[in-house]
């Protein structure tokens, strides 16, 4: 047989001994035995061979008294050792004897409490007792056994521990003698120590398993004792198991937590107070269980795998991510359970949920940054979606609908295999969230794009509308407005069609789709009525164009020129009277078909005002447009108020007045060019005087061809030098410009006539020669005045008809 070491749980002192015990424990790998190991001890009179007893039976090594020494102490306080080769694992305490007299007035306190200790921790409990005291009153074995149950009332809770009773130095008696005798001096005891109120009826047998074991003399009969003691060695193994000696053993505690409430329990009992095993058993498994939960939290925060997990989710969401992280956790909490396994059970229930909340804890966040990549993810996927959705023609509330159903469908599958099987979280607000941020884009979007189907609409009306009309107004008469409601009324059904068609595919109440079509036609109305006020405030420049059109072109929209035949008065009421036909077209607006006298007021008014107070000397129609209304015509509608009409008029007859007076001076101007001729009396007075010259040239034809020659040079001087244009400024300038140009024009002609005259020419061609010298003398003329413009600028002048 092997044997085992041996190491001193408890010193002489009472000092409960830490590193060795943790270090026993390390050797015998008592931590992975779990509930199935049996802890035995043995107490008993000094000197009454515990120690061999133990040796012979476990295997062990624990020291044994020298005989050739005498009797003396030689366990000091309690020693532990691992019983070998006996399955499973067994654990030996050596308690120090009692009634020794190296401790003296101390004995009794010591042995109560290793007593009560070795009653508190053994499954089994050996007690070690010589064969000569049963039947003795006064033997060694009644104090032990009194102080064993004794203490054993101090125990909150019987552990329904197994004593076994060995008889050393067996004698002829037999065993079936002894045995009734033991059990009875054991009985009186039990009935004679003092017990509490709630077992004052408690039997022996609920607390004790009672076992009775005789061996043989080991000094005398060795042979004899050491097959007595392996045929009792025989009885522990499997003692934990049912039907063993520890079989129905209560409250025991977990192999990994021995040490530990082995080591709380001495304190207690060394402080002398009462030791509640359930409230000590619940102490034990809730610091065990609290440093089991502590160690699996920190080694899941080490785990490589959660780690990885937790980084990789920072980045964006992990595929399988519950499936991975509920591994995990289940792999911890496995793990706990398996080292938390033999402990109170509801100790351990509740720090294993604390473990699972600490750990649920620390993995949320996570949890929740996934959820965040998740709900991103999907509603970008809905924005992309619904934009490709849009783009390729579908309805507005279809897209939005299948778009959002296809994103939702996405999120939950993906919070599918986000969701923690341990947690069962509840990820709806996210998906409201979600939800919320759907509709957000939806309804940004619808405003988009209903803003943009508006704007659209809108530029098509005003494309429509600004031209034609500012066309209308310009040609302002009886037709213009309604031309123009015309015009708004077909503009304005078109685009409100195409509105509400666009709309269709939006899911609109009606209220709302009626609201957004009233409001176009609306902006149509409010397009046609901007641009009348825009034509309004150029009424003036108008009003003059129209009358310098009217006035300074003929029916066939050819310039006027005055040449005296004209009615400029004539023209000048009608080129007005249409002036004042656009003043009263753009005075207001006319879009609902109403009926107004504004025409006749400021006929009245302003054109035939004149005659009015020339002939009646009254102002009462003048006075109609002292008002800042009109007649049968709303405030909103004005454009030009009756008291401004009158002030453009009157404007506009000042800046007008200058065109009729230019129009009277070039008439005038005309009808004196046309007066060439002298008056009548003067011709005939010429004929009378020159009758002589008349008839001396008749007698002397060489003065007629002298005569001729004057003619054709004085033509010749009168073109070339445009005498007619000089002397339109004044007759001074006239006459300081003709003495510059006179001259070098009499030069030029000389020079033409004598290069004309070195020309070869024959009688044959000499008629043609003196025509072509009269053309010649004609064309040089026109070009004299063509060059004499370079420096004098030509002027546009009438046609003289005396030239």
């Amino acid at each position: 047989m092997d044997a085992a070491c041996s190491t001193q749980l408890i010193d002489g002192d009472g000092t409960f001994n830490v590193a060795g015990v943790d270090h026993f424990i390390k050797e015998v790998k008592l931590e992975e035995c779990g509930l199935s190991y049996a802890v035995v001890s043995i107490m008993g009179p000094q000197s009454s061979g515990k120690s061999t007893l133990l040796n012979h039976l476990f295997g062990t090594n624990f020291r044994e008294m020298d005989a050739f020494r005498g009797r003396s102490q030689t366990t000091k306080g309690i020693w532990i050792a691992r019983c070998a080769g006996i399955e499973p694992c067994t654990v030996v305490m050596d308690l120090e004897g009692t009634d020794g007299r190296e401790r003296g007035e101390d004995d009794t306190a010591f042995e109560k409490q290793s007593a009560l200790f070795a009653l508190a921790v053994s499954d089994i409990v050996l007690i070690n007792m010589w064969c000569h005291d049963i039947g003795r009153e006064q033997a060694a074995n009644k104090p032990l056994l009194k102080t064993v149950f004794q203490v054993m009332m101090r125990l909150f809770s019987p552990r329904k521990t197994t004593l076994m009773f060995v008889i050393r130095d067996k004698t002829r008696t037999p065993l079936e003698n002894l045995e009734p005798v033991l059990r009875e001096d054991i009985q009186k005891i039990w009935d004679s120590v003092p017990k509490p109120q709630a077992h004052k009826e408690t039997p022996l047998s609920d607390f004790f398993n009672v076992e009775v074991v005789a061996l043989s003399s080991y000094e005398e009969k060795e042979e004899q004792f050491k097959e007595q003691v392996y045929n009792l060695r025989q009885r522990f193994f499997h003692s934990v198991a049912p039907g063993g000696l520890a079989g129905d053993r209560r409250g025991v505690v977990p192999a990994n937590a021995f040490a530990f409430s082995a080591k709380q329990m001495w304190q207690v009992i060394k402080e002398n107070k009462d030791l509640d095993l359930p409230a000590h058993k619940v102490m034990v498994a809730t610091v065990r269980c609290e440093e089991i939960a502590h160690e699996k939290f920190a080694s899941f925060i080490a785990n490589e795998n959660w780690r990885e997990l937790e980084e990789a989710v920072q980045s964006g969401p992990v595929s399988g991510f519950g499936k991975k992280l509920s591994s995990i956790l289940q792999s911890c909490l496995s793990e706990y359970d398996t080292e938390a396994t033999y402990f109170e059970e509801g100790v351990r229930s509740s720090k294993k949920q604390q473990l699972q909340e600490k750990l649920l804890q620390l993995v949320q966040p996570t949890f929740q940054d996934l959820l965040g990549h998740l709900r991103s993810g999907a509603l970008e996927y809905f924005k992309d979606s619904f934009e490709k959705a849009l783009n390729a023609g579908e309805g507005f509330s279809s897209s939005a609908d299948s778009c959002a159903q296809s994103c939702i469908s996405k999120f939950d599958k993906g919070c599918e295999e986000a969701v923690i099987e341990q947690a069962k979280w509840d990820t709806s607000k996210t998906r409201e969230k979600l939800q919320r941020d759907i509709e957000a884009h939806i309804s940004s979007v619808r405003t988009e794009k209903l803003s943009e189907l508006t704007t659209m609409y809108q530029s098509k009306l005003n494309v429509a509308l600004s031209g034609p009309v500012e066309a209308l107004l310009d040609g302002a008469n009886d037709e213009t407005w309604p031309a123009i409601r015309k015009l708004l009324r077909r503009e304005a059904e078109l685009a409100v069609y195409g509105l509400s068609d666009a709309l269709s595919g939006f899911d609109m109440d009606k209220e709302t789709r009626n609201k957004m079509l009233t409001d176009l036609e609306n902006y149509a109305r409010g397009i046609v009525e901007t641009k009348a006020k825009e034509e309004a405030g150029r009424a003036l420049m108008r009003m003059k164009d129209r009358f310098a059109t009217i006035f300074s072109h003929d029916s066939d929209s050819m310039p006027r020129v005055w040449t005296g035949k004209e009615d400029i008065r004539e023209i000048t009421k009608m080129a007005r009277s249409a002036s004042l036909k656009l003043l009263s077209v753009m005075a207001v607006i006319r879009l609902d078909d109403e009926l107004d006298n504004i025409e006749k007021t400021l006929t009245l008014a302003l054109v035939n005002s004149a005659s009015n107070n020339a002939t009646n000397k009254s102002i009462s129609t003048i006075d109609s447009l002292a008002s800042s209304t009109w007649e049968q015509v709303a405030p909103e509608k004005t454009l030009i108020t009756p008291v401004q009409c009158k002030s453009l008029w009157r404007q506009f007859k000042n800046e007008t007045e200058y065109t009729v007076t230019q129009a009277i001076s070039a008439q005038e101007a005309n009808r004196r060019n046309n007066n060439w001729l002298p008056p009548p009396w003067a011709i005939l007075a010429l004929v009378v005087l020159g009758f002589n010259e008349f008839m001396t040239l008749l007698r002397n034809p060489l003065w007629l061809l002298v005569l001729f020659v004057g003619y054709l040079v004085s033509k010749a001087l009168w073109v070339q030098l445009n005498i007619s244009e000089e002397f339109r400024n004044g007759a001074l300038p006239g006459l300081l410009s003709l003495s510059t140009k006179f001259l070098p024009t009499v030069m030029n002609l000389l020079r033409k006539l004598a290069e004309e005259g070195q020309v070869p020419s024959t009688n044959t061609n000499q008629a043609s020669m003196n025509s072509s010298a009269q053309s010649e003398v004609t064309t040089n003329g026109e070009s004299s005045s063509s060059s004499s413009s370079g420096s004098s600028p030509a002027k546009p002048v009438p046609i003289d008809k005396s030239a």
